[in-house]
């Protein structure tokens, strides 16, 4: 990098402040959907705990995971040819990719991930140009784009989704596993509550204080979490309900926030 680094934990809280322009500001985290899917306003509390608990240790994991092969990697993180060609390092991203696709079913909640993606990609390259893992997803990004150009089919659409490239800032921040998996949680909760202020109306200290409690609540599973080496060790906790109320979601034409 061209500057000194800051601390791992100075970058934490840079990608957990709601003002920087990843694109974050246009999705809910699912609340928006669960609201207008019937959920009432008064759950909410028991939503967050609940999402802290499943949904978002899915992306904690696939986040610990990109990761830690990204720091392995970083040597020959180079190795993505101008010609579309992808290296082993590559293919073992497509697997954590492949990983986050099936326990993430809803094609909407997908879609949506690999937007935030797109941002969180423009954030990296930006931040952390010299970075070596940031590199190599910014090139399987335009390889797997110059692939479907050509007529290939590209698995589980072009763009990475937004905990994939999440693990590469994290390897090139050097955060530690524990903190991936915190910061996951507490962006998830901290996006539903932002949103939340501008679907009801109510007192602002209240959702400050349900994110607190579904950081809590998540904070027993913090340690497996971050132990996930492998594809396979990304927990596999849906709710099946999220998906449901976001593919209707998908298909309004008046609302506030994409998912």
């Amino acid at each position: 990098m061209s500057f000194l680094s800051p601390h791992p934990t100075t970058v934490a809280l840079l990608l957990a402040d709601a003002r920087l322009p990843g694109g974050g500001h246009a999705h809910s985290a699912s609340l928006e959907p669960a609201l207008r899917g019937g959920m009432p306003p008064a759950d909410v509390p028991a939503w967050m705990v609940g999402r802290a608990t499943t949904v978002s240790l899915v992306e904690a994991g696939t986040a610990v995971v990109t990761a830690r092969l990204l720091a392995d990697a970083e040597p020959r993180a180079t190795a993505v040819d101008d010609d579309g060609a992808v290296d082993a390092t590559d293919v073992r991203v497509d697997g954590v990719v492949r990983a986050w696709a099936a326990r993430t079913p809803s094609p909407a909640l997908r879609d949506a991930s690999r937007l935030l993606g797109r941002g969180y990609l423009r954030v990296a390259r930006t931040l952390w140009p010299d970075s070596a893992a940031v590199r190599l997803v910014v090139r399987h990004d335009a390889a797997s784009r110059r692939r479907e150009s050509a007529g290939h089919v590209v698995p589980h659409g072009t763009a990475l989704p937004r905990a994939v490239v999440l693990g590469a800032i994290c390897a090139a921040a050097g955060l530690p596993p524990a903190d991936v998996v915190r910061l996951t949680v507490y962006d998830d909760a901290q996006t539903a509550a932002s949103a939340l202020l501008k679907l009801e109306p109510l007192d602002p200290l209240a959702p400050a204080r349900w994110v607190l409690d579904a950081c809590a609540a998540a904070e027993e599973h913090v340690l497996r979490v971050a132990a996930c080496a492998t594809p396979e060790d990304i927990p596999a906790s849906g709710a099946p309900l999220t998906e449901g109320w976001a593919e209707a979601h998908a298909l309004t034409t008046q609302r506030l926030f994409r998912a």
